[in-house]
């Protein structure tokens, strides 16, 4: 089999200003440096984004500046997920009208579908909203906990809903994620969105991922996808390990997307604290992170302005 990583797609953080609002201007410096280290696209508004802490109007202008600001050819797939469903379908004709690639949604956060066939009843609805527009589902049980196969929701979802066009698989379920790759090879894009075992998805023959530590180490990953290529298991397995060590620092502090922030300043981004109730860093975590990465070899492997 030809392993071919062709989706990077980074999960971007949100920018703030100091009184709390949503910073857009620093959005076409972020799209710049994605693109010029090699990001392919953008999910916007998911878990790394904050998108359930932030307004429906704040949604849309992000998304918004984002595809006014994004080069041709980079791709910019908007999460829609809420817990009001008309909302999600509300964002998801937003996201059609603004020019986006495609949707995506997380599976219900606070009323759980009972099985599989409740799920993709849920999902065709929203889907259904924009039936020219392709549709992702969002598989994070970690932060919903819907944990049902994926191999059985694209088998029962293949009919129900024709715009389907993969999954965003963020669970770290290797086999599972292996069957829905092998299920109908082609049609679907299976992204996998857990960075620290990128090097087992690339095994199974992960042909996308979307990853929140892209947007500071994209350099690594192509290296890694690269040297898996090659045959070189050892140089890859060894920039996995790197990138688990850096996550591990991440969280750390106590504060995963705040670290992450902490560490695009020093790439040259600014974009400002997290919103409660996600703690920031203070100066003094910043400063020691900082020198942790800088011990541990990390600072090197960042993405560049």
């Amino acid at each position: 089999m030809e392993y071919k990583l062709k989706d990077i797609i980074a999960a971007p953080l949100t920018g703030y200003n100091r009184d709390g609002s949503i910073n857009k201007d620093v959005i076409p410096q972020y799209v710049e440096m994605l693109h010029k280290n090699g990001i392919t696209g953008v999910f916007l508004n998911g878990t790394t984004g904050e998108g359930l802490s932030l307004t429906i109007n704040e949604r849309m202008s992000i998304s918004k500046r984002w595809i006014d600001s994004a080069p041709e050819g980079f791709m910019v797939i908007i999460h829609v997920g809420h817990t009001s469903q008309t909302i999600s379908r509300n964002l998801a004709i937003h996201a059609a009208e603004i020019g986006a690639d495609a949707i995506a949604e997380i599976g219900p956060v606070f009323y759980k579908p009972a099985n599989v066939e409740a799920l993709v009843d849920y999902t065709a609805y929203t889907a259904s909203a924009v039936p020219d527009m392709p549709y992702y589902y969002y598989h994070m049980p970690s932060r919903n906990n819907v944990l049902f196969p994926m191999i059985e929701y694209l088998k029962l979802a293949e009919s129900a809903i024709p715009n389907l066009k993969g999954i965003k698989y963020t669970h770290n379920d290797i086999p599972d994620y292996k069957q829905c790759l092998e299920f109908r090879p082609g049609k679907y894009n299976i992204h996998f969105g857990r960075d620290e075992y990128l090097y087992y998805a690339l095994q199974a023959g992960a042909s996308g991922a979307v990853g929140s530590t892209f947007s500071i180490l994209t350099p690594l990953y192509l290296e890694m996808v690269k040297s898996y290529i090659s045959g070189d298991t050892e140089e890859a397995q060894r920039l996995q390990f790197i990138s688990a060590k850096t996550i591990h620092l991440l969280y750390e502090t106590g504060g995963y997307g705040s670290a992450l922030k902490a560490v695009m300043r020093i790439i040259g981004i600014d974009l400002g604290g997290m919103r409660r109730p996600q703690y920031n860093l203070t100066l003094e975590k910043e400063k020691d992170l900082a020198e942790s990465l800088q011990k541990s070899g990390i600072m090197h492997h960042l993405n560049k302005i």
